[in-house]
């Protein structure tokens, strides 16, 4: 390293001559750089002192020699990162290049095909009248109804089998044996999933996608062929034989399952052929297929309950790239035998980019998520790796998925419905299924839970957007959810008795959202619900216990086509250990409608409250918005309990009721986020539009005017319309209540919802004292005889509770008594100034 020098000494500063360091201070200064590369200059002293070796530099020249270490170090980092971007940029010129020409083969094919039609076209009226043609046309039909010949399925046959499976593969994975047209909804760009690609006019259903992961392939192939630890449908995939090939191959023989996505359909299963193989130019193959007619060789017996699907030749080629990169190429091809479930449920076995978005893009998400961790390792929320979370997603998933088909191999039974089927209610006594419980003595509470209990629904839904309704019951759990249930499901896992105080509103505090992990692209996020409660010591003493749910969310974009939206939950204990027992329960939202949802992602979701609440509301309307189109869906619920054996049918009864409950509940969400009741135009005919909320708006107006000596709006306001749309975004919260021994609120405006934290949906459950602390209580006890003799009192500022328990400080309220057309006292309106959650 060149430096100037003083007197001819090495390390010493003079203008005009420079020296270099010597190897000795160099190593000893680059030691120091490693274990502090910003020193102070105290620092510096103090190694001046402590290094004999640099005690003839001055302190100024260390200082300079330190910056030039980290801008040589800034600059190496950023040659690093450029030439890693530029290995990805070739890479990925690579995978275009060969995109660019299968699509100009693509295109000469049509071409070719083109020309054959006009000439068949022009030959065909000579072609009908010529009888011999008829008859090879004929002869040639009944040659492609006639059934193949069974295949050999010895090992000879297998690995003849295998070799056509590779090149049928091949040929869709980079040649034009299918026809590819891009996928709805998908940007290609630097910062896209990949190239991803759907079938057209091809039998069965059939997608490909093409990208760059940063991992080897021999890694890339062993993730890809662990199929049930990224493909969320699949149940399990085992391994019945293993054949070796000569060429240093390998033939798997499979049986796979895969879960029904809702209680209306069965569960599919394969059975397949694996051949694993390395190409002349080192890429690396993974390809399948179904075995279908074949002798002389293993077989598999159609088994109980599961439909038998079939796979065309699909696969993975992963080719390496420089730098531990490898581009992937996946195709998936199934016939997934539509005919076997309601028409109603036939989109979702038919439709290519379903299949797209649930397995295609999820393997290479998956890919790219533990690129991105091994690239960037780091500990995640509440001090979990990213594989111990992911771990944990699985676990929610997959017990769901499980108490959703409730397997008899697995323990599941059905019990007897009450009279109705609208819930299937499904009991599991199996060891295996309790071994994950919490059976321990603890604090003296005996946990002697023995089953677990299943009710299960299924539900179609009309014009409403499956990621906004699922939003919404992420957002607003005390719209649907009963804290005395939460509580029993929570004791599981926080050992003894459990009550919490109040009803479904306000029974639980608070609820808190803990985010623990995104996956790519936020796909997914995992979090915790912390819901404030209180439990029953032995001594019947109150105390405060928070209930701690593990809630898994998928699907929550908007834009993204096809996409399945979930939301799964399931109690744990504070302590969150990994192998915490999991009692998964929650919902799954499918779009049955290929085409995108009309929907705003700006919507408002407390515009759930635009459900009509008294009788001259709007009617439900089966016919969908012409802005929006019409997007069906169909829910499943899942709600697990453990419980004691001898109280099975009181838990059954219990359940069936809760999931009724909720999926009331639900319908009267989905039916008020319908978009033909969110006009974007001032058509908030929900109360909003109704004479009602008219008159309600100008005589709250009036009265205050009245009492007050002054406008509650501003003067240009005109139109009984115009003053109600005016109110409702009032700055202030306003909101009404009832005239009766124990008050209930009747309206609030939007200002008056947020503080609350509710919906005009929930506002009628909401009483006027359960708002006030007990000395807000005591205040308005004492003001309001004065509110109904003077007609208005000015409440000094103080303390409230939300619904959901939260405490609202505000500055001063205001208190009036709105009157009727006949001058009748009508209710009691409040106005809260300049509030603010503590």
């Amino acid at each position: 390293m060149a430096m100037s020098c003083k007197d001819g000494k090495p390390g010493s500063l003079d203008n005009g001559k420079y020296v270099r360091y010597t190897p000795e201070q160099v190593e000893a200064l680059e030691r120091l750089y490693h274990e502090c590369p910003k020193p102070s200059s105290i620092r510096r002293k103090q190694l001046i002192r402590e290094c004999s070796i640099l005690s003839n530099i001055e302190p100024k020249q260390i200082k300079v020699w330190f910056q030039i270490e980290r801008c040589r170090e800034k600059q190496r980092k950023e040659t690093s990162r450029f030439q890693a971007v530029n290995r990805k940029l070739t890479a990925m010129n690579k995978l275009l290049m060969e995109e660019n020409d299968r699509l100009q083969n693509q295109v000469s094919q049509l071409v070719y095909e083109n020309g054959c039609f006009r000439q068949h076209t022009q030959n065909a009226t000579l072609a009908t009248k010529d009888p011999s043609c008829e008859s090879a046309m004929t002869s040639g039909q009944h040659r492609v109804t006639q059934q193949n010949p069974p295949r050999d399925a010895s090992p000879a046959g297998l690995l003849s089998i295998a070799e056509e499976t590779l090149a049928e593969f091949l040929s869709k994975a980079t040649g034009t044996a299918v026809e590819w047209v891009q996928m709805p909804g998908m940007k290609p760009g630097p910062d896209s999933i990949g190239i991803v690609a759907i079938s057209h006019g091809c039998p069965g259903v059939a997608a490909r996608a093409c990208g760059l992961v940063g991992l080897e392939p021999t890694r890339v192939a062993e993730l890809l062929k662990d199929r049930p630890s990224w493909f969320r449908d699949c149940r399990a995939v085992d391994v019945l034989n293993v054949l070796p090939t000569a060429n240093g191959g390998t033939i798997e023989l499979l049986y796979m399952q895969l879960y029904a996505p809702t209680t209306l359909a069965p569960s599919r299963d394969f059975w397949l052929l694996r051949y694993t193989s390395v190409l002349e130019d080192g890429s690396l193959v993974v390809c399948e297929r179904s075995l279908k007619n074949t002798q002389n060789g293993p077989s598999m017996l159609p088994v109980q309950n599961f439909v038998r699907a079939e796979m065309f030749a699909s696969g993975y080629l992963i080719r390496p790239c420089e730098g531990g990169v490898s581009i992937i190429h996946i195709v998936d091809h199934m016939d997934l035998e539509p005919w076997s479930v309601p028409e109603v449920l036939r989109p979702l076995y038919e439709s290519s980019t379903v299949l797209a978005q649930k397995t295609t893009m999820a393997a290479l998400r998956q890919l790219r998520q533990i690129a991105q961790e091994v690239s960037q390792p780091n500990v995640t929320g509440w001090g979990r790796r990213p594989a111990a979370l992911r771990a944990l997603s699985q676990r929610l998933s997959r017990g769901f998925n499980d108490a959703v088909n409730g397997f008899t191999d697995e323990g599941w039974s059905m019990m007897g419905n009450d009279g109705m089927d609208d819930v299937t209610i499904l009991v599991n006594s199996s060891p295996d299924k309790l071994m994950g419980l919490n059976l321990s003595f603890a604090n003296g509470f005996p946990s002697v839970s023995n089953s677990v209990l299943c009710a299960v629904a299924s539900m179609l839904l009309q014009n409403v957007p499956p990621a906004i309704l699922l939003r919404f019951l992420r957002e607003h759990r005390s719209e649907w959810a009963d804290c005395s249930i939460d509580a029993y499901s929570a004791a599981v896992v926080n050992v003894g008795p459990c009550s919490l105080r109040g009803s479904r509103v306000g029974g639980f505090g608070s609820q808190v959202i803990l985010p623990l992990a995104h996956t790519i692209e936020h796909e997914e996020s995992l979090e915790v619900i912390k819901l404030e409660g209180i439990t029953q010591s032995p001594e019947d003493v109150l105390m405060a216990r928070d209930v701690f749910l593990l809630q898994l969310c998928s699907g929550m974009d908007e834009n993204a086509v096809g996409t399945c939206a979930e939301l799964i939950f399931a109690p744990i204990d504070a302590s969150f250990a990994d192998d915490a027992p999991l009692l998964p329960s929650g919902f799954r939202i499918i779009p049955l409608d290929s085409g995108k949802e009309a929907s705003s992602p700006n919507r408002t979701l407390d515009l759930a409250s635009a459900l009509e609440i008294g009788p001259a509301g709007n009617k439900a309307s089966n016919d969908c918005s012409a802005g929006a189109g019409c997007v069906r869906s169909v829910m499943t619920i899942a709600f697990e309990f453990a419980f004691e054996s001898h109280l099975q049918e009181h838990v059954a009864s219990m359940a069936r009721q809760y999931v009724r409950s909720i999926i009331s509940s639900v319908q009267r969400v989905a039916l008020a986020l319908s978009p033909s009741y969110l006009s974007s135009q001032a058509g908030l005919r929900t109360p909003l539009g109704t004479p009602e909320a008219q008159t309600l708006a100008r005589l709250i107006c009036q009265s205050y005017r009245v009492y007050m000596g002054v406008e509650l709006l501003k003067s240009n306001t005109e139109g009984s319309e115009s003053v109600l749309k005016t109110l409702w975004h009032h700055s202030e919260a306003i909101m009404c209540c009832s005239l009766k021994a124990l008050p209930v609120f009747t309206f609030a405006n939007q200002a008056g919802l947020d503080m609350l934290e509710t919906t005009l949906v929930a506002l009628q459950d909401l009483t006027l004292e359960k708002i006030f602390d007990e000395h807000g209580r005591k205040s308005l006890c004492t003001e309001f005889p004065q509110i109904m003799r003077q007609g208005f009192a000015c409440l000094q500022g103080g303390i409230c509770l939300s619904s959901m328990g939260r405490p609202v400080s505000y500055e001063r309220a205001v208190a009036w008594k709105v009157l009727n057309e006949e001058e009748n006292a009508h209710c009691i309106c409040f106005m809260f100034i300049n509030w603010s959650f503590v």
